[in-house]
């Protein structure tokens, strides 16, 4: 009988706890949306399934010598895997409609006021019986506004690991979530006739320029916000590879073998630190909150200033694209097109949505280096 007894006490039933008993469901709902539902699959299915074994009782996958801790460790906290994402980011994406129109690197900008004006929002969230964010904690969690998973995995392992699992799961939630939340936000703030103007085609981006592009972008960032240079380098590394030309090679490797392999263990790491007795708290709650307060206000701030942009402009400048301004690419663009030809069928916005959403990219970074240098 006390071997019957000692068996049971080593298995999962008997040592579950309702908290991970929670969890694990959680995982279980993470790896349905993103099979059922097709939300954010490439990340959401990895970290639901991360979410499950790490809430496993005494398998221990997560804790020290467990598999999940030295992916986590290795990937995570030493900031590799989130900036490997970003090399991939750059070999995939074409910066020609940035650079033929510029201007709308202001939108890419605007879009950022989200993350400052949450980050104010977290700190007065401290009021609340319960919360008790520090400023790193306000800094880690106010970046979900820029819509960019890797840039916010990346801080929040800077400034606040023991919020990583919570923020993660806000910003693809919320990145995934684009098609449901934007299009109210850009119908509420434009009217009917801003959403039907009609822009001019991009001009032709030669070579030379996608080369020059973001060894220029490196070089400001080396000597305006060094701290935002790992992201910016990886991403600039990987863009040139694609323009140049010359490592083909390299350049698919970073945009299929490479991204691939690091999105399962990223996923795998994002889902280790969703264990029952850090991620159910009071605090989660505010955070998802406050991350989709971050996205509503960035949103809105791109839209806002395409308007101005738009007035100043003569009306050459439809206002929808400012809400690409956030940097989930390309989901944004796609949307703002959308949105644009409900208004009017012969309204193709994607190639110049693409400008502000490939400047959210960067913008993001630069928002995460100016974080990092004043709180890291």
């Amino acid at each position: 009988m006390t071997e019957l007894n000692v068996l049971w006490e080593t298995t999962g039933l008997y040592s579950m706890t309702g908290g991970q008993l929670a969890m694990m469901l959680v995982g279980g709902l993470l790896i349905y949306l993103a099979i059922k539902k097709g939300f954010e699959p490439l990340l959401l299915l990895p970290i639901g399934f991360g979410a499950i074994l790490s809430n496993i009782p005494q398998a221990g996958i997560s804790d020290p010598g467990g598999i999940l801790y030295y992916i986590y460790e290795i990937g995570i906290s030493t900031g590799v895997f989130p900036l490997l994402i970003f090399m991939g980011v750059g070999a995939l994406t074409d910066f020609g409609a940035l650079i033929a129109n510029p201007r709308t690197l202001f939108l890419g900008a605007a879009a950022q006021f989200g993350i400052f004006a949450t980050l104010v929002g977290a700190l007065a969230l401290n009021a609340v019986p319960g919360f008790e964010f520090s400023l790193k904690d306000a800094a880690a969690i106010a970046i979900i506004g820029g819509a960019d998973g890797p840039t916010a995995i990346f801080l929040a392992s800077k400034l606040a690991p023991e919020l990583l699992g919570a923020i993660a799961i806000a910003a693809y939630s919320y990145m995934a979530l684009v098609p449901l939340i934007q299009p109210p936000i850009m119908r509420l703030l434009t009217n009917e006739e801003e959403r039907k103007i009609e822009m001019k085609q991009l001009r032709h981006v030669s070579k030379t320029e996608k080369i020059l592009f973001p060894l220029m972008i490196l070089v400001l960032c080396a000597l305006l916000l060094p701290t935002a240079a790992p992201l910016i380098g990886m991403f600039c590394l990987g863009n040139l590879m694609r323009e140049s030309g010359v490592v083909d090679r390299l350049s698919n490797a970073a945009q299929n073998e490479i991204i691939n392999i690091v999105t399962i263990f990223l996923g795998l790491a994002v889902g280790s630190k969703l264990k029952a007795e850090s991620f159910l708290t009071v605090e989660t709650i505010g955070i998802l909150v406050l991350g989709m307060l971050a996205f509503a206000i960035g949103t809105a701030a791109g839209i806002l200033m395409a308007k101005l942009m738009s007035k100043l402009s003569g009306g050459k400048i439809n206002p929808l694209i400012g809400a690409a301004g956030v940097s989930a690419v390309p989901m944004a663009a796609r949307v703002v097109n959308k949105v644009g030809l409900e208004s009017n069928k012969h309204n193709f916005l994607l190639m110049h949505a693409m400008g502000p959403n490939v400047a959210g990219v960067i913008g993001s970074a630069v928002a995460a280096g100016v974080l990092l240098a004043l709180v890291g």
